[in-house]
């Protein structure tokens, strides 16, 4: 990890018996039910859950691409109300435009008002945080899947945001490129204090980046939406050992209740 000044403005994030109910009438299809829960300023959150148990729509919500059918959502005590500047998103794909380079890509990422000269030194700091310097002229094309990533981590964190939200940011890399991102994503927490909010459907993973795991669980025969189940605050400092029996024990914990049987669970 690079020692450059890599320090964000945290804040924190508050959702206040929040629901989201899609379409109207007998058509309407409730996916989030009262939700109240508040991420600290600093903290590294991950939302785990089945699909279609809310995850992505809590996430959009808190970034301001979409509204709450009833209750409020507050980032640094302020109530979203449109496209939240103070937060930004990394999706399960890179999104980077195929035509511009990596850095072109990044600096996409900078505010408007971004003076030129301060705006490449912002650029080329995450790309050398990331560890992509050298291949700041490249195409998307011409890099790895893990590589685009990292583009797109460094194209939200050059504006310095208080929230950063991540939507299965590492689900369609291979085993291996998977765990160095988590770890560079680890790293990238512990170094800039970011507040995150991690969507996964990957147990070890939120127990490897997290420091509490939010479980939301639909009740779809009752098409109630989802609430939150079940929270829990994850043992040990980061970056934790892997082998740790606590992460062992709430692993298998957190498996039974997303209706995983014991039987197919892999270690830690």
């Amino acid at each position: 990890m690079s020692d450059l000044d890599t320090r964000v403005p945290a804040v924190p994030v508050e959702l206040r018996r929040v629901s989201r109910v899609f379409g109207s009438g007998g058509e309407s299809r409730t996916v989030l039910a009262g939700i109240d829960l508040e991420v600290g300023a600093g903290e590294v959150v991950a939302l785990l859950g089945a699909s279609g148990s809310g995850k992505s729509t809590l996430l959009r919500l808190v970034a301001g691409l979409d509204r709450p059918t009833a209750g409020e959502v507050l980032v640094g005590g302020r109530r979203v109300t449109g496209i939240e500047p103070r937060a930004a998103v990394v999706f399960q794909e890179p999104r980077l435009l195929p035509w511009r380079s990596l850095a072109a890509n990044v600096a996409f990422g900078l505010p408007d008002s971004t003076p030129r000269t301060e705006g490449n030194a912002e650029v080329a700091r995450w790309l050398d945080v990331v560890g992509l310097a050298a291949f700041a002229r490249h195409r998307p094309r011409e890099v790895s899947g893990g590589m685009a990533q990292r583009a797109a981590l460094a194209r939200a964190l050059v504006r310095r945001p208080g929230v950063l939200l991540l939507d299965e940011p590492l689900a369609a890399l291979d085993a291996l490129t998977r765990l160095r991102m988590q770890e560079l994503v680890d790293d990238l927490q512990r170094s800039s204090g970011a507040t995150i909010m991690l969507v996964t459907h990957d147990v070890e993973e939120a127990l490897r980046l997290a420091d509490r795991v939010v479980l939301l669980a639909a009740d779809q025969a009752l098409a109630a939406g989802a609430d939150i189940r079940y929270a829990v605050r994850v043992p040990g400092q980061r970056p934790r050992d892997r082998a740790d029996p606590r992460l062992t024990a709430l692993r298998a914990d957190l498996l039974d209740r997303l209706g995983v049987p014991r039987a197919t669970a892999r270690p830690v």
